[in-house]
C-alpha cells in the first residue's frame, strides 16, 4: 500500500504548512517505507509515501502532468486497456506505472475516469489552473480516504491518525463516535471517521472541492439482476471471473507470494497463481499462520470442524509451492495489540488483528506483496 495526504487552502499560503505536512507524512511512513515525495504551491500541499510495486523508476509521486498533480494509493487491474485507449487519443507515456495512467486518464476524461477503472484506489488530483481538487475512492472501498473540511478548504489523508496531526482537526469523539466503537466496531458507518471533525469518502464516491464549496457524489452502485444462467454456465462464468481477477493482481515488479490457510478462498487464489508462476518457470511461495499449542488445545465445532494445518499441508503439496508456516504464541499476540490497533487506526478485533499484523510483518522480510482470500483491509495485501 501507499499513503497519501494533502491540504488545499484558498486563503492561507500552503507553502507555510511544510512542518505540519511533514508530520502527517511521517505518520504514513509504514504504509510507504520505500520513498516519499511532496508537491507544494500557493494553494495546495501534497505528500506521498510509497511502497514500490510497479515501475520503480517512473512511478514516483506526487506526479504532475500539464496543470494536474496526483497522489495515489492503489492498483488498477485494467491499466493496459486504459493506456491503449489514451494512446489512441495521442497521449504519450514515460513509464509503465498505473499511477501515470490514472493521472492522464483524469486529464483526458475528467471526473468520468473513475467509471473506467477496474481496481482498488484512493487518489487526489489538484488542478492548478482551475484551483480545484478531485478525490475518489474505489467501488468497494478497499482503499481508505478520510478528510476534514477547514475554514478555507480541506485536509485529507489515508489514515485518521495522520489527519489528527493537523492543528485544524481536533481529536474529539462525540456520543455517536463512542457508539460506533463500542456497538458497531470493528466496522463503522459508511462515511464516518468516528472523530467529530473527520469524515470518509464513501466507497464508489468522489468529491470535488472548488472555491464555491465541497460536494460528494456517487459514481457507481451495485445492482441486482435476475440470474438466468444454468449450473454449467454459472460455474464456467464464476471460474472465468475469479481466474481473471487473480491474474490481474499478479502484476508486480517486486516479489509476490500468497496467503494459504487451506480454506476455499486462499486455495483457489494460490492454485491460479501457482499455475501462472509455473508457466513463467517460477515457483510460488505460500505462507500460513499457526499458534503454539494449537494442536493440543483444538476442539472441533460446527463452525470449525477441522484444524487448518492438515489442509494447508495438502494444498502446499498439491501446488508444489515453497511454503512457510509462521507460528505465534499468546505472549506475542498480546504484545502486538497496541501496534495492531494503531495500524488500523481504531479498536478492532483484538488478537485477530495482532495475528494478522505479526503475520504480515514476517512476510514483509521477503515479500512486499501478498495475495489473500482474507476480506480484511485489502484483498491484495501490501505488507
Amino acid at each position: 500500500m501507499c499513503g497519501i495526504a494533502g491540504q488545499i487552502g484558498y486563503e492561507e499560503d500552503m507553502r507555510r504548512m511544510s512542518g505540519v505536512m511533514q508530520q502527517m507524512s511521517a505518520v504514513l511512513a509504514p504504509r510507504g517505507p520505500d520513498a516519499s515525495g511532496i508537491y507544494c504551491d500557493e494553494n495546495a500541499f501534497f505528500v506521498h509515501r510509497r511502497l514500490i510495486v510497479i515501475d520503480p523508476e517512473n512511478g514516483a509521486q506526487p506526479m504532475s502532468y500539464e496543470n494536474y498533480t496526483l497522489v495515489y494509493n492503489g492498483e488498477l487491474y485494467n491499466t493496459a486497456e486504459i493506456r491503449r485507449e489514451l494512446e489512441r487519443k495521442g497521449v504519450e507515456f514515460i513509464g509503465h506505472s498505473d499511477t501515470e495512467v490514472v493521472l492522464k486518464a483524469y486529464a483526458v476524461f475528467g471526473e468520468d475516469c473513475v467509471k473506467l477503472f477496474n481496481g482498488i484506489f484512493a487518489f487526489a488530483v489538484w488542478d492548478s489552473r482551475n484551483r480545484s481538487l478531485f478525490l475518489a475512492r474505489d467501488r468497494i472501498g478497499v482503499k481508505p480516504l478520510f478528510y476534514s473540511l477547514t475554514r478555507d478548504g480541506i485536509v485529507f489523508a489515508s489514515e485518521i491518525k495522520a489527519l489528527l496531526k493537523h492543528p485544524a482537526v481536533k481529536p474529539i469523539v462525540t456520543q455517536d463516535g463512542i457508539a460506533e466503537i463500542m456497538l458497531v466496531g470493528p466496522a463503522k458507518r459508511t462515511g464516518s471517521g468516528v472523530f467529530r471533525d473527520i469524515k470518509e469518502i464513501p466507497a464508489a464516491h468522489c468529491g470535488m472541492l472548488t472555491e464555491s464549496g465541497f460536494t460528494v457524489s456517487k459514481y457507481w452502485e451495485l445492482k441486482a439482476k435476475p440470474h438466468t444462467e444454468n449450473f454449467t454456465e454459472t460455474s464456467e462464468h464464476v471460474r472465468e471471473l475469479i481466474t481473471d481477477a487473480v491474474k490481474r493482481q499478479l502484476v508486480s515488479d517486486v516479489p509476490l507470494c500468497c496467503f494459504l490457510s487451506g480454506g476455499l478462498d486462499s486455495s483457489v487464489i494460490s492454485a491460479i497463481a501457482a499455475k501462472e508462476f509455473a508457466q513463467q518457470g517460477k515457483r510460488l511461495s505460500t505462507w500460513s499462520i499457526d499458534y503454539k499449542f494449537n494442536h493440543q488445545n483444538f476442539k472441533a465445532s460446527s463452525f470449525q470442524p477441522d484444524e487448518d494445518a492438515p489442509w494447508i499441508v495438502k494444498m502446499a503439496e498439491f501446488l508444489g509451492s515453497e511454503h512457510t508456516n509462521v507460528v505465534l504464541d499468546t505472549e506475542e499476540l498480546a504484545d502486538a495489540l497496541d501496534d495492531s490497533t494503531r495500524a488500523r487506526d481504531l479498536p478492532g478485533m483484538a488478537d485477530v488483528d495482532s495475528s494478522l499484523y505479526l503475520f504480515c510483518r514476517e512476510i514483509k522480510r521477503k515479500f512486499p506483496v501478498a495475495l489473500s482470500g482474507e476480506c480484511a483491509d485489502e484483498h491484495k495485501h501490501t505488507c
